[in-house]
């Protein structure tokens, strides 16, 4: 750990209320109040973070405090996973908290998969997120992000999306009663019919355009400056703070102990920089002895984080990160017109917005990145299936991230290891059927383009005639193989 990661600058002006909102530039360091709508620093352009003058407010002497809200199951509040923790994400007044009962999630030991991994039995775990309202992670941030929204009075939100986010933001539109006017933009035809199926259903205004996330994102951010519209995408500071509370929950799953590891796919860095956020917080309260260290795994197809930090060296250097370089090589991606490209299309992405505050995370927790093929993803995503959790295809960059550094030997097999599954096996099926189906043309269309030659782990559909000895032989026989 390198101890140099802070949360806080000192600045000329304070805001005068215990949570405030400040640029992560050092040189700026603007703060504002909580009750403002920034999704970049008005003054400088750079990314806003939520701080927090601890020694002004009430926390828990000991994490354990947390465990007794368990037995207060009526109030909405003890029963969301993110708000059990609000003392650990004090911006809101309790009676403006948006939820629908999410984080409820958990945390499993996974034997067969820890196997493939290369990890002792017992070692690692699978942090399920698939398990909320909307099928993934992003409920966590959008609790967060909607409470302040209705902090500050705001009616209509929007986001760009590969999916994920446009299902939570149309969940919390749908299932709340205060007005939100949902509206999401995606690229064409960069979005799984099973997370589209979400925002459609859910009554949410979808805007197609021609082009990727990162052309969504864009405009996005552009419709929102312009109309002002509630910016519901991760550049939104509030969503990091919700997803903070992923790490609780793995600290309390896991006794309040700390795990060795902490493997997350990479995408837009949201949940890499909140687990950051949040472990820099808890050492500087004194709630945990250290942090964890943290892996971020790239698909191939979208790999920023990888070529800008493994292969150009880009640190976060006290907020000072090298912007040359990163703007260099965004510069060779529109010179050469290439757009990410993976299976994984949650991680589709080629300019993650919280790639800065990922540095930080990455500095503080000793972390490392790498990068995994789509081959590699869909192999780790059977295994998740096989050992009991069905996961989408982003998801599984974890733990073939994992199996990566185990096999590099950087992941000790005596290491405990928590892979971040970020999102439900429902939300792209089309991926799982492909893999697993006997339909080879499919193969090739869904998987095959993307680089994928073989599915190691199928378990393929048994075809049999319609005749009743012949189903007993084949039970009797594919019985018998798989016992």
């Amino acid at each position: 750990m390198s101890g140099h990661s802070t949360l806080t600058t000192e600045t000329p002006r304070r805001a005068a209320e215990a949570a405030f909102q400040q640029c992560l530039n050092p040189s700026c360091a603007a703060t504002f109040a909580i009750d403002e709508a920034h999704f970049g620093c008005p003054r400088c352009g750079d990314l806003i973070d939520v701080v927090y003058e601890w020694d002004r407010l009430e926390t828990p002497r000991s994490l354990k405090a947390f465990e007794a809200k368990w037995s207060r199951p009526l109030d909405p509040l003890c029963f969301s996973g993110v708000w059990r923790f609000r003392e650990l994400l004090p911006f809101a007044p309790a009676d403006r908290i948006v939820t629908v009962g999410e984080g409820r999630t958990l945390l499993q030991k996974a034997e067969k998969v820890g196997r493939y991994v290369g990890i002792d039995p017992g070692g690692l775990m699978l942090q399920y997120e698939g398990l909320n309202p909307s099928g993934s992670f992003k409920d966590n941030g959008m609790t967060a992000a909607f409470t302040h929204a209705r902090m500050i009075g705001a009616r209509r939100v929007a986001c760009a999306s590969t999916g994920n986010t446009s299902a939570a933001l149309s969940v919390y539109c749908s299932a709340t009663d205060f007005g939100f006017q949902a509206i999401i933009f995606v690229g064409s035809g960069k979005i799984a019919y099973g997370k589209l199926s979400q925002a459609l259903d859910h009554g949410a205004l979808t805007v197609q355009i021609e082009g990727d996330f990162d052309d969504a994102m864009r405009r996005v951010r552009e419709v929102a400056d312009r109309l002002g519209i509630y910016l519901m995408n991760s550049v939104n500071p509030f969503r990091l703070e919700g997803q903070k509370t992923i790490m609780y929950r793995v600290l309390e799953a896991m006794g309040w102990e700390v795990p060795d590891w902490i493997v997350v796919p990479g995408g837009n860095l949201g949940n890499s920089s909140a687990f950051g956020k949040a472990f820099i917080e808890l050492v500087h309260l004194g709630l945990i002895p250290r942090a964890p260290r943290l892996a971020v795994i790239n698909a191939n197809g979208a790999r920023t984080l990888h070529e800008l930090y493994g292969s150009r060296e880009v640190r976060w250097r006290d907020g000072l990160a090298d912007s040359t370089k990163v703007d260099s090589y965004y510069g060779e991606l529109d010179a050469s017109g290439v757009k990410a490209s993976t299976i994984a299309s949650a991680i589709e992405i080629n300019r993650p917005v919280n790639f800065k505050k990922c540095l930080r995370a990455l500095d503080f927790c000793d972390g490392v990145v790498r990068e995994v093929s789509d081959q590699e993803i869909m192999d780790a995503k059977a295994q998740v299936g096989a050992g009991g959790l069905g996961c989408e295809p982003a998801s599984a960059a974890s733990v073939a991230g994992a199996r990566r550094l185990r096999e590099e030997g950087l992941i000790a097999p005596s290491d405990r290891v928590v892979c971040i599954l970020t999102g439900h096996q429902l939300k792209d099926p089309t991926a799982t059927v492909a893999y697993h189906g006997a339909d080879r043309a499919n193969f090739e269309k869904v998987l095959g383009s993307r680089g994928v030659t073989r599915a190691e782990f199928a378990n393929h559909p048994v075809v049999v005639p319609n005749d009743l000895d012949a189903i007993v032989r084949a039970i009797a026989l594919h019985g018998d193989a798989a016992s």
